[in-house]
């Protein structure tokens, strides 16, 4: 089928944007920009056929250029936070920007991957968008140049895969994903509260202030993060918990127990269901607790708090700085190649 390509619009310094938007046989669409790699909609029936778009975003290019909440970015180079916005490669010591009180968020608030224009290669072959980009030694403390491409593939199954790969010329950290928030019921229906979650994550990491990782892999059983069976976000997201407290509702890395299928969400009023496939060791469930009220969203909505729900695939939190954590290191030549599939079905 053919990948529609149309302009989106033009960068600060006059550089056009096109927005790609892929559509498979049964009516799906998922669009994405080369500026930031940003998904900016994703449109799928619900039990009656209905289409409805599920993913955050915005109408126009120029919100993105702000975009504090990360709605449907790509993420690097790398995701998450790293304590004292610093880390160690071989004895050498390495400075990340300060952009959340003294850790690194998601690299750059400002200069991220989220922020960059890519360059875009559509296959219509395999109903596919490529996004390339180079990031060059130094960029936001990081070594290397590092070359990245994240594909975009619709399938006719329903399913998103998006897959990284990338390779440095330094040893350096890698470790993206995307910042996509969802919301079954349609971006403009309220909050996810009613959505039911479950999450194959016998383990969770516990955070300090700060949100960074007590490097502890603590078990799920008894808590409020036990997510093993299928369970409705609101009913313990404000119970009186120190690590809910912390956060301000869920926003933690779950250990996952394999690859593969990770987790589940489902709002079961409209009886749309979106399936999570990863092959990195840990998501973060994020509950959009932060999501600042009256952002005036796509086709006339206003987002609040909690209108969203992110599942970020990716490495631990400081997981650079905490032993005993997969580190996300790779020697330069070492390729990083990891997917994440996002697949929508009905109940």
């Amino acid at each position: 089928m053919e990948i529609k390509k149309e302009l989106f619009g033009q960068t600060v310094d006059g550089r056009d944007v096109f927005l790609y938007t892929l559509q498979n046989k049964n009516g799906v669409k998922v669009s994405v920009s080369e500026f930031g790699a940003i998904i900016t909609s994703v449109i799928v029936p619900d039990k009656d056929g209905i289409m409805e778009d599920v993913a955050l975003g915005y109408d126009t290019l120029e919100p993105y250029f702000t975009n504090d909440e990360s709605f449907g970015a790509t993420i690097g180079r790398n995701a998450n936070r790293i304590a004292g916005a610093t880390f160690e490669i071989d004895g050498t010591r390495y400075k990340l920007p300060e952009n959340e009180g003294n850790n690194n968020l998601h690299s750059s608030i400002e200069n991220g991957f989220h922020k960059k224009l890519w360059v875009a290669s559509p296959d219509e072959a395999r109903n596919a968008v490529a996004f390339s980009y180079i990031s060059p030694d130094g960029e936001n403390g990081f070594p290397g140049n590092l070359d990245m491409k994240v594909i975009f593939t619709l399938t006719d199954e329903d399913a998103l895969d998006i897959h990284y790969e990338g390779i440095s010329d330094k040893k350096t950290v890698i470790n993206c994903t995307n910042h996509s928030y969802w919301n079954l019921a349609g971006h403009g229906k309220g909050t996810i509260l009613n959505h039911y979650i479950r999450i194959d994550a016998s383990r969770y990491n516990p955070v300090k202030e700060g949100s960074i990782p007590t490097g502890e892999n603590a078990a799920v059983e008894g808590t409020p993060f036990d997510f093993r069976e299928f369970r409705k976000i609101g009913d313990r997201i404000d119970e009186e918990n120190e690590q809910l407290a912390i956060t301000g509702g869920y926003d933690h890395n779950y250990v996952v127990d394999k690859p593969g299928l990770i987790a589940v969400v489902e709002e079961r009023d409209c009886g749309r269901r979106m399936e999570v496939y990863s092959t990195l060791p840990g998501v973060q469930f994020y509950a959009g607790n932060y999501i600042r009220d009256g952002i005036a969203g796509k086709d006339g909505a206003t987002y609040r708090k909690r209108s969203g729900l992110a599942l970020e695939t990716q490495f631990f939190p400081n997981s650079v700085n905490q032993d005993g954590f997969d580190k996300p290191i790779f020697s330069a030549g070492k390729k990083y190649d990891y997917t994440t599939t996002y697949k929508f079905t009905t109940i």
